[in-house]
């Protein structure tokens, strides 16, 4: 299985919104690789508003959501937490990508206990740990602890932003083991439980929004 997320619109250099419409054009499965059409959508504002509409939120398979840099105006912790329980209230996002990313500080409890009531697993990836968002590391184990008491579900993930490091989940899944965080916890251990959490999820929100 591959799933192709780009970053949002509002991403400096991201595509423009007619690419994930576009997305359409390709096949469920290409070469017996099931493909997932995805967006890794920006937070905008503090009401947890996503820089790509509802029409095309609807027709992707996966949603995530986080906070980037330039993307997101403010660095108050009051306001971050803000945004993204509210983001986490939208039915349409499936997974919250790096929570522990430092330039956009949290209550942390507050997001766990959150995507936990709601099943929305947090994402641990290995690029915050050693490249990218530097300082994120003490968040993540702090995040990953506080997900083992909770109970609720995590994705791991590499997050690369360098090809060698496609697929390098170390110090990701040590962080996970050390936190206490359980087999059945972790979403993506299995094609199927991937599938099943996405089709479970669009049928939820599709229920919510006829409602």
């Amino acid at each position: 299985m591959a799933a192709i997320t780009d970053h949002g619109p509002a991403m400096p250099g991201g595509p423009h919104f007619y690419h994930f419409g576009n997305l359409r054009v390709l096949p469920p499965e290409i070469g017996g690789v099931r493909i997932l059409k995805g967006v890794e959508a920006n937070i905008i504002n503090d009401k947890g508003d996503l820089d790509l509409d509802r029409y095309y939120l609807e027709r992707l398979d996966v949603v995530l959501a986080g906070f980037h840099a330039r993307c997101f105006g403010s660095s108050v912790r009051e306001d971050c937490t803000r945004a993204l329980l509210n983001a986490m209230e939208n039915p349409l996002v499936d997974i919250i990508v790096h929570p522990g990313n430092p330039e956009f500080p949290l209550d942390y409890e507050a997001v766990v206990r959150k995507a936990a009531e709601k099943g929305i697993p947090l994402e641990i990836n290995n690029s915050s740990f050693c490249g990218s968002r530097r300082g994120s590391s003490a968040n993540c184990s702090n995040i990953a602890r506080m997900i083992a008491a909770y109970g609720g579900p995590v994705v791991i993930g590499s997050d690369a932003h360098f090809a060698e490091d496609v697929g390098r989940f170390d110090y990701a899944v040590e962080t996970v083991i050390v936190a206490g965080i359980r087999e059945e916890q972790v979403l993506n251990t299995s094609v199927e439980k991937v599938l099943n959490y996405l089709s479970r999820k669009k049928n939820d929100t599709t229920d919510a929004i006829e409602k």
